[in-house]
């Protein structure tokens, strides 16, 4: 593991895992007590609340203003493989939900990236546990798969593009503004799904 420079400044990922922490954490553990590995049917409850999200948030995958400061996004989209998912386990899709607006500024739609590439990490482990339910890669847990290379470089990928994007000071609040946001609305999805 890399020792940090105290000296350096903490990276826009660093201030962005800080400032998003608690939050982070606290929907962590609503989540897991919502007992997603007991059934096949909780797990599909959990796809919901990611297809919610994904759904949320496909456009940006797309977005052209993104594509330069995010080498390869188009290929991070998981709705798809989310629904494909749903569809293997014979579980209706949630209902719509808006997608973002157009005109959200790119801070905060890096933001909301950030919080769902670091959903993709977690779901590293969330495809591990999901093994005794008899889903994988192939049947029910497609999007939660590690990528070729291994989710650890994945990652890294994205948060080397995230920290290197040069923008003015006055920026970095919308960025943290839209992972906060990100998390509410998860937040919001697992109220839904999980009353």
């Amino acid at each position: 593991m890399p020792v940090l420079d105290p000296a350096l400044p903490p990276t826009r990922a660093e201030r962005l895992k800080r400032a998003t922490h608690e939050t982070h954490e606290r929907l962590d553990q609503r989540i897991m007590a919502q007992r997603i590995f007991d059934s096949r049917e909780r797990f599909a409850a959990f796809l919901r609340v990611q297809h919610r999200l994904h759904q949320q948030i496909d456009t940006l995958y797309a977005r052209a203003a993104l594509q330069p400061l995010l080498p390869g996004l188009e290929t991070r989209r998981r709705l798809p493989g989310i629904t494909r998912d749903l569809t293997d386990l014979r579980a209706p899709l949630p209902t719509p939900v808006p997608t973002l607006p157009a005109a959200l500024p790119v801070p905060a739609a890096l933001g909301w990236l950030y919080v769902a590439e670091g959903a993709a990490l977690g779901g590293a482990v969330i495809y591990k546990l999901a093994a005794p339910l008899g889903l994988d890669q192939a049947f029910g847990a497609s999007h939660l798969a590690p990528p070729a290379g291994g989710i650890a470089a994945h990652w890294r990928s994205f948060t080397t593009a995230l920290n290197a994007i040069v923008l003015p000071e006055t920026d970095e609040r919308q960025v943290e503004d839209g992972a906060r946001a990100a998390f509410a609305a998860v937040g919001g999805f697992v109220t839904q799904e999980f009353p």
